[in-house]
């Protein structure tokens, strides 16, 4: 009797555990068709979305984030309400129908003299032999954002005038934002600075997005045989057609079958290939970078860095300063260091003839 009802046990407890094996089975069949579903819900949603996101008003908005405006609230023509009461607010025409607002801020010693001063003071200013820096700032927020006026107030501090403006479509400035838009803007500046600058030095600072329009004005002068007395890159990306060098333009790169039926139209194909323009570019170099940057790896950095030295054939005109992680930087807080002001000087000074 005891023998039977032991073996009958066995077999239920086989029947039992066969039974579990194939719940585990169905259990693990459904957790991965879960799975499967919801990533083909998800592919869906990217496709059905596509044409939306690839509007030019989308683009636009994603990466130049141009009506984003922090501080809120500001009056442009009131550059003293954030202690640059030493600059003039100005307009300039960089082409039919586009206003570019910006300041010029003169060197720190001249601020009694600049004071009740018009505009055409400032402008014969800038003949005076003091370097010029025009400084190009990243996407989002305008020239009052308190990074832009940190760097202001430090060329002011050194003995340099210092231009901050608007692209088109940011700040108080008129248009819309367009890869070419932003250069023209750039171009036609350093012009207009550059007719009225004497033998004063003149320097491109581009900041992130910055980075890829001082790098497209560079390589346009240099094909009109004009070599750029300097350039400053803080925060640079490689290329924003390449995915993963900066956030707001990879998304636009990526290589889903048959996302090239939704281009947009021409002009806003971007690319800003500061890897390709330092190729091209002759002007001395200094590249700024936070080894905790967030947006803009250091390593990519590295590789502008070793493309444009490898470009001149020259480490005397290609310098690379990198600012330890520890620091708290990031992405915009390199005006902080306290480093930062004879970084420049020096760089300045070593464009002497």
């Amino acid at each position: 009797m005891r023998k039977r009802t032991g073996t009958h046990n066995t077999k239920e407890q086989r029947i039992g555990v066969k039974a579990e094996v194939v719940s585990a089975q169905m259990r693990t069949g459904s957790h991965w068709l879960w799975w499967f579903n919801r990533g083909l819900l998800v592919v869906g949603l990217i496709y059905l979305s596509t044409p939306f996101m690839m509007r030019p008003e989308i683009i636009k908005q994603i990466v130049y984030s141009h009506r984003v405006r922090v501080p809120f609230f500001i009056d442009h023509n009131q550059p003293a309400e954030l202690s640059l009461n030493h600059t003039v607010n100005m307009y300039l025409t960089s082409e039919q129908g586009i206003s570019l607002g910006l300041w010029h801020t003169v060197p720190e010693s001249q601020w009694k003299e600049a004071q009740g001063k018009a505009l055409d003071w400032y402008q014969w200013s800038l003949g005076d032999g003091s370097p010029i820096v025009i400084y190009l700032h990243g996407n989002t927020n305008t020239r009052a954002a308190s990074h832009r006026v940190g760097v202001v107030k430090i060329l002011s501090a050194l003995g340099y005038h210092a231009f901050s403006f608007d692209y088109r479509g940011f700040g108080d400035s008129s248009g819309e934002p367009t890869e070419v838009g932003l250069t023209t803007d750039a171009l036609y500046l350093y012009h207009w600075v550059k007719a009225r600058s004497g033998n004063s030095p003149v320097i491109l600072w581009g900041h992130s997005l910055g980075t890829g329009v001082t790098t497209n004005t560079a390589a346009k002068l240099m094909e009109q045989g004009i070599v750029v007395d300097g350039v400053i890159l803080e925060g640079a990306f490689a290329n924003a057609r390449r995915v993963g060098n900066i956030h707001p333009f990879s998304w636009y790169y990526w290589n889903f079958p048959g996302f090239e039926y939704f281009n947009p139209l021409p002009e806003y194909k971007l690319a800003f290939p500061n890897d390709e323009n330092l190729n091209k570019m002759r002007s001395p170099l200094l590249i700024l970078h936070a080894e905790d940057d967030q947006l803009a790896s250091i390593d990519v950095a590295q590789q502008l860095y070793e493309i444009a030295q490898r470009a001149q054939m020259s480490k005397n005109r290609v310098k690379m300063v990198r600012f330890n992680g520890f620091h708290g930087y990031l992405h915009n807080g390199l005006y902080k260091d306290p480093g930062l002001p004879d970084i420049i000087r020096d760089f300045v000074q070593s464009l002497a003839p």
